[in-house]
């Protein structure tokens, strides 16, 4: 996208997909940097906890779900919605209290500036930080190992493709046909294989890892699925790129 720093500073929407976040959601909304934030959308994924009546006292715009969609379905409503509200720039933050909202500015930074369309908030950047803040030992290995052959296949060579941290230029987000895809937390993976599929720039922004007990966290028998299932994807796009095997989540 073009930089607007000259003229009117660009719109930044942060959209937080909630699921049973009532213990973090608070907090996490405390340390957004309004001076940088224009609007807040939280999108609830049916909570069976206080998240929506929380909420509702906050200022922000509240979305929610009355049946569950899972966490790529959550996404796509966050989404659509910054779009209509004429967002410029979108930061994907969870509102569990695992990303630090203080580096929202950092965050959109390489937008502002037309160094990039998506930034992400890589916890392995730097090296032993991730396992210092708490990381499970399995997730950090099969995060290195999924982030080395993602890496070979969109020809990047990014420390970490498995952060739930992102900012994206409104550019990648009506572009890409993000519609397209999965329902649950190969979502991500989706997403980042159609931007450097289409060419868009990728950056990452050092963060720090937050494993407490109220961080949100998907269990070994999960995070195996979604090891498998963001192998698929990056199988389908090899096979799309190749003539192969068609994807429409690889066509414009």
């Amino acid at each position: 996208m073009p930089d607007k720093t000259a003229e009117t500073p660009p719109r930044v929407i942060v959209v937080m997909p909630a699921r049973n976040a009532a213990r973090t959601l608070e907090r996490t909304f405390s340390g957004i940097p309004r001076e940088v934030v224009d609007e807040i959308i939280l999108v609830d994924d049916a909570s069976t906890d206080t998240t929506v009546d929380l909420a509702r006292a906050l200022p922000l715009h509240l979305i929610w779900h009355p049946h569950n969609v899972g966490y790529g379905g959550n996404q796509k409503t966050c989404y659509l919605e910054a779009l209509q509200r004429g967002t410029d720039i979108v930061v994907m933050l969870h509102p569990d209290g695992q990303y630090e909202p203080g580096l929202i500015p950092d965050m959109i930074a390489p937008i502002v500036r037309g160094e990039a369309d998506l930034v992400l908030g890589s916890r392995l950047a730097e090296p032993g930080a991730a396992l210092r803040g708490g990381m499970p030992l399995y997730k950090y290995v099969a995060n290195r190992v999924l982030t080395a052959i993602e890496n070979q296949i969109l020809h990047t060579d990014l420390s970490e493709l498995h952060t739930g941290y992102r900012a994206y230029s409104r550019k990648l987000l009506m572009s890409i046909p993000f519609l397209r895809n999965a329902l649950d937390f190969s979502f991500d993976s989706e997403v980042l294989m159609q931007a450097s599929h289409f060419g868009f720039r990728i950056v990452e922004v050092p963060v720090r890892t937050i494993y407490d007990e109220d961080a949100s966290s998907i269990g070994l028998g999960a995070s195996v699925v979604y090891g498998l299932r963001t192998l698929k994807a990056a199988g389908r796009l090899v096979l799309h790129r190749n003539n192969l095997w068609r994807c429409r989540k690889f066509m414009p």
